[in-house]
C-alpha cells in the first residue's frame, strides 16, 4: 500500500473542499452556535434573571435529575439552584448535540469527494491515476475524517473555554469538561466521523450531483438524534461506561463497513458512469 499516493489523494480533497462554500460554511456556522451562542445562553440566563424563576424553570429538571445515577447525583449535592440549571444543561443535556459535527463534516466533505468531483469534470483524472482501489478509497476518508475530527475537537476546546470563563462568576472556579467529555472527545467523536465517511464516500460514488449524495449521507444523523432524545427523556445517561460501549459498537460497525465498503468499491464502475 503506498501512503504517500493516499496521503497526496487526501490533501488534493482538502483543497478542493475550501473552495466549495456548500463544505465549509456549515463547518464555520455550525461551531459558532454551539460552542458559543448556546452555552453564553445556558450559563448567562439564570446568572441575570431572578432565582424564582429560576427555580420555577427548574421542576422539570429535577424531575430528569432524580433519573441521573447516584454517582452523578453527587454532583449536584449542595449547590445552587443556578449551579445546578448550568451544570446539568452545559454538561448533561447539551453534550449529545456536539456528537452531530463529526457526522455532518465528515458526510459534507465525503458527499463532495466523488458526486462533487463527477460534478466538476476532474473525476476522469483521477480514477486514472496510478493507485488501486484501496488507496483511492482510503484517501477519500482521510480527506473528511482529518477535518471533521479536527473541527469537532477545536469546536470542544472553545465550548470548555466558554462555559468556564461565563460560568465562572458563578462558581468561582474552573469545573468544566466533566468525565464522560473525555471518552466522548476522544473515542466516540472519531468513531462517528469514521461511520459518517465510509457510508457517504460509498454513496457518493453512486449518485451524481453534491448535494444528493449529502441529503441521502444526512440520515446518519438520525442515530445522533436518538442519544440526544434518550438524554433528555431520561431513558439513556451518556456516563463515561455508556459512552465507551456505544463508541466500541460503532467502530465494529465502521469495521464492517469499510469492509463492505472496499469490496464493492470499483473505480471501473465509476468511469461507466461517467
Amino acid at each position: 500500500m503506498n501512503w504517500r499516493s493516499i496521503w497526496a489523494i487526501a490533501r488534493k480533497d482538502l483543497m478542493e473542499v475550501r473552495q466549495n462554500k456548500a463544505a465549509w460554511g456549515p463547518a464555520i456556522i455550525v461551531p459558532l452556535i454551539f460552542a458559543v451562542i448556546m452555552p453564553i445562553f445556558f450559563v448567562v440566563l439564570p446568572q441575570v434573571i431572578p432565582v424564582t424563576d429560576v427555580e420555577r424553570e427548574l421542576g422539570d429538571i429535577q424531575t430528569l435529575m432524580n433519573s441521573l445515577p447516584p454517582n452523578v447525583k453527587l454532583i449536584f449535592d449542595g449547590l445552587k439552584l443556578e449551579q445546578m440549571f448550568v451544570i446539568y444543561m452545559a454538561a448533561f443535556m447539551f453534550a449529545p448535540m456536539f456528537l452531530i459535527m463529526p457526522l455532518m463534516f465528515s458526510s459534507v466533505v465525503g458527499a463532495d469527494s466523488f458526486a462533487g468531483e463527477r460534478e466538476r469534470k476532474t473525476m476522469e483524472a483521477l480514477l486514472y491515476a496510478p493507485t488501486s482501489d484501496l488507496e483511492l478509497f482510503l484517501g477519500k476518508v482521510l480527506a473528511a475524517v482529518i477535518p471533521a475530527v479536527g473541527i469537532s475537537w477545536i469546536t470542544d476546546v472553545v465550548y470548555i473555554i466558554v462555559v468556564n470563563t461565563t460560568s465562572f462568576p458563578l462558581f468561582g472556579k474552573i469545573w468544566f469538561p466533566l468525565a464522560p467529555w473525555w471518552p466522548m472527545m476522544f473515542w466516540l467523536t472519531p468513531a462517528l466521523a469514521v461511520l459518517g465517511i465510509s457510508a457517504t464516500v460509498l454513496i457518493s460514488s453512486r449518485v451524481k450531483t453534491f448535494m444528493e449524495a449529502y441529503q441521502m449521507s444526512a440520515s446518519l444523523v438520525v442515530l445522533v438524534l436518538a442519544l440526544i432524545i434518550g438524554q433528555v427523556s431520561g431513558v439513556l445517561f451518556l456516563g463515561v461506561e455508556m459512552v465507551l460501549v456505544i463508541g466500541t459498537a460503532i467502530w465494529l460497525v465502521n469495521a464492517a463497513l469499510i469492509y463492505v465498503a472496499v469490496s464493492q468499491f470499483k473505480r471501473s464502475a465509476l468511469i461507466a458512469n461517467l
